[in-house]
């Protein structure tokens, strides 16, 4: 018996029956290949990353709020998905909870399987790397910070990863100058094996990462990022900036140096500016891709042909679940990103690191889950309602 009405909680207090489409997009058969490192694959117009969520243990006997337990299986399984659709993995990322509940004790344990993972099945991953083991401070030095990147940064290297350079929460608390982040980011660009990816994260998502680059105006920010680029661009794969901010990110693609690619982390804009204009386009490297694999790989296949249409019609309805999903406080979007794999059976619960499952409100959720479903990207709507149910009535909602 098939199960396709469900009553909604809505803003105010007040219920609705909804019932669902019912039938999910059909998005074409999953890649058959992950790809070579080389990034050959089904996917070939654009570099496309997925950042990737950790999946928890919730039978460990462990305090959920400090000490994270890992469900390696079910994590390592999510992985093979999004490589199995001809998608790239970007690893140990802030949607895996990178310092917002996973440490750098497990980030390194994540890395390092998710390296063996990758290598057994031809995946394309890259690794994120910071400082997260360093507790910013008054007392810490830009030597420290120094100390920090390149200890991750080997760390990931030595097991044969690419470096994603992620933001320092310890360099935007003792930096006082652009010549500090200059001078931070140049020491370790000069001493990687290869080129790194940069990650410009926006204080939406962080808010220790206010004033970065050592600037408040965006736009001075920009140049100094970009004097960093200009100086090292032999050691500079791209930078992915996720500042929620279209213009921005095109104001700053057109001044890349060539053979540094833009990736984009604008969760709100993707689609537009992953097809792009006539002046260039951006890759991409998207927490929200991790939601949406199945229609982010068979849009990105369509531009692979040619085909606009389809990448539009596949892409564009889902905008607005990542809109919400990514709406103020943006830092919360983790939720909604752990709770589509939920829904589509990727994991068997709706816990998560750090209890972070509560950071969505009910009602939060349930126009998640219709937007999911007006997208088409209900894997199956039977099981889907079911699960919503069930997280409805831990609410109190019979």
């Amino acid at each position: 018996m098939t199960e396709r009405a469900i009553r909604l909680p809505s803003r105010g207090g007040v219920f609705h029956d909804y019932t669902l489409i019912g039938t999910p997009h059909l998005f074409g058969e999953a890649a058959g290949s992950a790809g070579g490192a080389d990034g050959t694959g089904a996917i070939r117009s654009r570099i496309a990353y997925s950042a990737a969520h950790v999946v928890c243990d919730p039978l460990a006997d462990a305090d959920p709020l400090r000490h994270a337990a890992i469900d390696w299986e079910a994590t390592l399984a999510y992985r093979r998905h999004l490589w199995s659709l001809g998608l790239s993995v970007a690893e140990a990322m802030d949607t895996a909870q990178r310092g917002m509940g996973l440490d750098w004790t497990m980030a390194q344990q994540l890395i390092a399987r998710s390296l063996r993972e990758a290598q057994a099945v031809g995946g394309r991953i890259a690794c994120g790397a910071g400082t997260d083991h360093l507790q910013p401070g008054p007392g810490v030095t830009l030597a420290e910070v120094e100390q920090a990147y390149r200890e991750q940064c080997e760390f990931i290297e030595s097991r044969g990863g690419q470096v994603i350079m992620m933001a320092s929460r310890a360099l935007a608390a003792c930096a006082v100058s652009p010549d500090d982040y200059e001078r931070v980011y140049g020491n370790i660009l000069r001493e990687v094996s290869r080129p790194v990816i940069l990650h410009w994260l926006g204080d939406m998502f962080d808010p220790a990462l206010a004033g970065y680059w050592g600037c408040a105006d965006v736009n001075e920010a920009m140049e100094v990022c970009l004097r960093v680029i200009h100086a090292h661009a032999d050691k500079v794969d791209g930078i992915k900036i996720s500042l929620l901010d279209a213009d921005q990110e095109i104001k700053m693609r057109r001044q890349l140096p060539e053979g540094v690619r833009m990736y984009t982390g604008d969760d709100f804009n993707y689609s537009a500016l992953i097809q792009g204009d006539e002046q260039g386009y951006s890759h991409a490297l998207l927490g929200i891709f991790d939601a949406i694999a199945p229609a982010a790989a068979a849009a990105l296949r369509a531009l692979d042909e040619g085909n606009l249409e389809r990448y539009q019609t596949l892409l564009e309805p889902t905008v607005a679940l990542s809109r919400h999903i990514f709406q103020q406080p943006t830092y919360a979007y983790k939720t909604g990103i752990v709770f589509m794999a939920y829904l589509n059976g990727h994991q068997q619960h709706f816990r998560m690191v750090g209890g972070a499952e509560g950071a969505r409100s009910v009602v939060h959720l349930a126009e998640l889950f219709q937007l999911a479903d007006q997208a088409g990207l209900l894997a199956s709507p039977d099981q889907a309602v079911h699960r919503m149910k069930h997280v409805l009535a831990l609410a109190g909602v019979e």
